[in-house]
């Protein structure tokens, strides 16, 4: 049943408020269902210029076409102060009416709102790498509102689940900020995940009533990145360089590749990240960069020989660091040579490495899953099964070893 509720708004004198120079603060009276509230406009005039018929100043009073057309916008943002709250299903008193037309009712009123208190609150807690993603999120969002509601800003009460199906058909249909980067339906998703983790915020907050994202499902179109098969990784091992540069990178990329660590974890490996293991051989124990996620990982023999190779001098800013480590794009950009000159037909980057550690090195040779899950630091074996590919040389051993068991069975029945 829907509530009927009374509601006028009408502008008065404060008289016990008079200034020295005469003049009375003018106030409106915000009245819910016989309960007021008043709120200053910030405006003053003496009572003889006052119509208490109109509850307005004298239209023959110097100024007063100023005052009177303030004291309009006052009535109309308190009038549309109520219209909110009722669209929101919140309480309606003259207080909340009150606080909604001053803005203290909750942190967040506008969308523009929630972009900055996600700059000012959340970005800083980001990696630089992700922050960054949320600049061209906010441009589509804009761009989005600008064409749809015709405004440079919207109410967060327009943020529902019909404004995230038209923002995700949008960016599905809408000119991409670079020509150079065509919104894919993955990168699509990621802008509507982006949008998701700021409307949770204000969904937490209490600024929207309803999560808008609680009927959306993102669909990622699954992508097999490429990874080196071991007679690959051993073309690349064996390459002969003369070039230093391709040289730091071959050797950090197959560094990787037999320790399964990240572009960043590798870049930041430091002496004090090598120890001895329970075992009596070396180990590297680090703090993943992207979840934080501890990890443990026994040094295989030819991780060892590239970190013995550069032993002798450490590397970095602050020279603290174990290996030669460029640029994130720089050695992107050096792989793609160096798969050219082994002949590898892939379009390789420094992420391939931990593919290939997961696939070619590990699973292939009978390391169960939740080891090599453990050994990159997943938390959840989900994310590891992204990475396992099963090879067709495994499923040939493994249907190999299945004959010569039922073989054995066979036998022992007869």
């Amino acid at each position: 049943m829907k509530t009927v509720h009374t509601f006028s708004v009408v502008f008065w004198l404060k008289k016990r408020s008079t200034r020295k120079d005469g003049t009375i603060p003018i106030y409106a009276r915000i009245t819910v269902d016989g309960i007021r509230s008043d709120v200053s406009t910030k405006h003053s005039v003496l009572q003889s210029y006052w119509s208490y018929d109109t509850g307005r100043v004298k239209t023959k009073v110097n100024g007063a076409k100023s005052i009177n057309d303030d004291l309009m916008e006052v009535y109309q943002d308190i009038t549309q102060g109520k219209k909110e709250l009722l669209e929101e299903g919140r309480i309606l008193t003259a207080q909340s009416v009150k606080l909604r037309y001053l803005g203290q009712d909750v942190p967040l009123r506008t969308l523009k709102d929630l972009l900055q208190y996600h700059k000012d609150n959340e970005v800083q807690k980001l990696e630089a790498g992700t922050a960054k993603n949320y600049g061209a999120t906010e441009k589509y969002l804009l761009l989005f509102i600008k064409k749809k509601y015709k405004a440079s800003n919207v109410h967060l009460g327009h943020i529902n689940y019909s404004f995230v199906l038209s923002f995700e058909n949008y960016l599905r249909n809408c000119k991409p900020l670079k020509a150079s980067q065509p919104l894919t339906n993955n990168g699509i998703m990621k802008h509507m995940e982006r949008l998701k983790k700021m409307t949770t915020i204000a969904f937490k907050l209490d600024c929207i009533k309803k999560d808008p994202f609680a009927f959306f499902r993102a669909n990622f179109n699954r992508y097999d990145r490429p990874f080196l098969s071991i007679e690959e990784l051993k073309l690349m091992e064996s390459l002969s360089l003369k070039d230093i540069g391709l040289g730091y990178v071959r050797d950090v990329f197959v560094f990787a590749c037999y320790t399964g660590l990240s572009y960043i974890d590798a870049k930041q490996l430091k002496p004090e990240h090598v120890v001895l293991g329970m075992d009596g051989d070396d180990w590297i124990f680090t703090r993943r960069e992207k979840s934080e996620t501890f990890v443990k990982i026994p040094l295989l023999e030819k991780a060892k020989v590239i970190l013995n190779k550069y032993a002798d001098k450490l590397y970095g800013k602050n020279e603290d660091l174990l290996l030669p480590v460029y640029s994130n794009q720089k050695c992107n950009k050096y792989l793609k040579v160096l798969a050219s000159k082994c002949g590898i037909d892939k379009n390789l980057s420094f992420h391939c490495a931990r593919h290939t550690f997961a696939t070619s090195v590990t699973l292939a040779n009978g390391v169960p899953i939740e080891t090599v899950s453990k050994l990159l630091g997943h938390k959840k074996l989900s994310t590891t099964q992204i990475y396992a590919r099963v090879l067709e040389k495994k499923i040939s051993a493994d249907i190999s070893d299945l004959k010569v068991k039922l073989k054995s069975t066979e036998r022992k029945v007869a």
